[in-house]
């Protein structure tokens, strides 16, 4: 490997763990928002969840293999693209959801199912689209992700912490109902601002190469909407529900990128900046999008 795909970024153990800890903290803060009767709720009339989960584990790895094929960057931005797509929705796609004006239950209950679906998805979608395409095949090859070690880091990472916010929720909702709002905020402000100082620490490669990144992550991220919507418009949902597929589908969970990048791939440079990348673009494009939405109400 050269260039690109041969730097490994400055990430210390430390720093994972403290990811690690960011992301459990931003996790329980959309599990604070859950009960039980939502889940029954969404399991009596499924079809907007199963759009919306389709959409998230199949339409957008589909989609992001196609513009790798297309565009055939390099490996390791090709199998960030990837493993970004194979990610579970973000955390603050229910925010840009309430604010567009969409159905927040959906998308909260959608980013529930996915983290959980998410230990198996997640490595299969991985080892599948990477696998067929060339050049990140002999990437995976030479990494030897393990699937069973995935699923654990998303366990610990997600699962733990969706459970026990569903729980707390459902003994004491006196207390999730004073800590929602501010927990919301601190977990997202913390997030940012690790994945600013993750950049700035390696702020040299990212002004080197983030020009061969950022139109890819842009462009990559317009698709994920534009799947979200399609898949939804065809599936003929509400407006309401279809805003709620369109955000979920294109705000990722780029921070469990960063942690399986830093976990098992090392760090390796194209990825890690392409995860990095989204993580601040879909902010910025979820806030565009959601602001646009909401001047035309949805109707339910």
């Amino acid at each position: 490997m050269t260039g690109l795909d041969a730097i490994h970024l400055n990430f210390s153990p430390a720093s994972l763990h403290l990811l690690n800890a960011i992301l459990g903290i931003v996790m329980f803060s959309v599990a604070i928002d859950l009960a039980p009767r939502d889940f029954r709720a969404l399991l009596a009339r499924p079809k907007s969840l199963i759009v919306g989960f389709a959409s998230q584990f199949f339409v957008l790895p589909a989609l992001t293999f196609a513009l790798v094929s297309v565009m055939q960057p390099r490996p390791s931005i090709a199998l960030g693209l990837i493993l970004v797509a194979a990610c579970p929705g973000g955390n603050v796609s229910n925010f840009f959801t309430h604010r567009a004006g969409g159905n927040t239950a959906l998308s909260v209950s959608l980013t529930a199912f996915s983290t959980a679906a998410a230990i198996v998805l997640t490595p299969l979608n991985i080892a599948f689209w990477g696998s067929l395409y060339g050049p990140t095949r002999a990437l995976l090859h030479e990494t030897s992700i393990d699937p069973v070690q995935v699923a654990i880091t998303v366990v610990v990472m997600l699962l733990l912490p969706l459970l026990a916010g569903i729980a707390l929720n459902q003994a004491r909702p006196d207390i999730t109902a004073r800590l929602r709002g501010p927990l919301k905020w601190v977990s997202m402000g913390i997030f940012l601002a690790f994945v600013l100082l993750s950049l700035a620490a390696n702020w040299s490669y990212f002004l080197q190469f983030v020009g061969l990144i950022a139109g890819l992550v842009v462009l990559h991220n317009a698709l994920a909407f534009a799947g979200g919507y399609g898949m939804a418009t065809l599936a003929g949902l509400s407006p309401y529900d279809r805003r709620s597929v369109t955000i979920e589908t294109g705000i990722q969970n780029s921070g469990l990128g960063l942690v399986l990048i830093f976990a098992f791939f090392g760090g390796l440079g194209g990825m890690a900046i392409v995860a990095a990348f989204w993580g601040i673009w879909h902010i910025i494009a979820g806030f565009t999008l959601s602001t646009l939405m909401v001047r035309k109400e949805a109707a339910r």
